[in-house]
Order: C-alpha cells, then structure tokens, then sequence
C-alpha cells in the first residue's frame, strides 16, 4: 500500500509540473499579447495627441488674422 501511495504522489507531481508549465506558457503569452495590444492602440493614439496639434497649427495660422 506504501508503494502504491508513492507511484500516485509521484504521478500527481509530475502532472502538477505539467500543469505549473503551461501555466507559465499561457501567462507569457498573456503578457506578449498586453504588451502588443499597448503597441498597436496606445501609442499611436498618443502620437496623434501630439502630432495633431503641431501640423494644425501652421495650417490654421494661415487663416488668422
């Protein structure tokens, strides 16, 4: 019975370590997947906060009086 309940603690082991590995994988790809949603959304919507106002201001200063 001892060596039976060895085999069984030995097998959930290794499938925990199983389980904790993919855990890992998973988390990293949530990770790469924030890191290129902040690309692609964020920064080009600061850029235009930024680039916006400098090229409308040559443009509007035009028509000023």
């Amino acid at each position: 019975m001892d060596e039976e309940l060895k085999n069984c603690l030995d097998a959930q082991e290794k499938k925990i370590d199983a389980i904790y590995a993919s855990v890992e994988k998973t988390r990293k790809y949530f990770l790469w997947t924030l890191i290129a949603t902040i690309v692609a959304f964020v920064l080009p919507i600061l850029a235009a906060i930024i680039m916006v106002p400098l090229m409308l201001g040559p443009l509007l200063s035009a028509y000023t009086i």
